[in-house]
């Protein structure tokens, strides 16, 4: 069983960053793209970024130019890296991927990200 672990949330304040971090398990991580949602307090969960097998990556429109995802195999981690946060950005970030082979959506406990004006 595949299992995602998010780490790097935190109160920041409005123009601050951080570096969310997710760690797999298992041997299928670099097989598949990877996914960063985010879900705001009575909204619906959001994609904010994905990074493909081979490093090719696409952002929200909300997040483009101060969000960066990356990732590395061999540690099988994602990360997203988070700069210029506004209030707008507070959420609870999750790590994501499905797998077609079964048609499984994998999902994080996810990290709470908290920015102050």
């Amino acid at each position: 069983q595949v299992q995602l672990v998010e780490s790097g949330g935190g109160l920041v304040q409005s123009g601050g960053s951080l570096r969310l971090s997710c760690t797999a398990n298992g041997n299928i991580f670099s097989a598949y793209p990877m996914d960063w949602y985010r879900q705001a307090p009575g909204k619906q969960r959001e994609l904010v970024a994905r990074i493909t097998t081979d490093t090719k990556t696409d952002y929200a429109d909300s997040v483009k130019g101060r969000f960066t995802i990356s990732r590395d195999n061999a540690k099988k981690m994602v990360f997203l890296q988070m700069n210029n946060l506004t209030p707008a950005d507070t959420a609870v970030y999750f790590c994501h991927f499905h797998r077609d082979l079964t048609n499984q959506d994998y999902w994080g406990r996810g990290t709470q990200v908290t920015v102050s004006s």
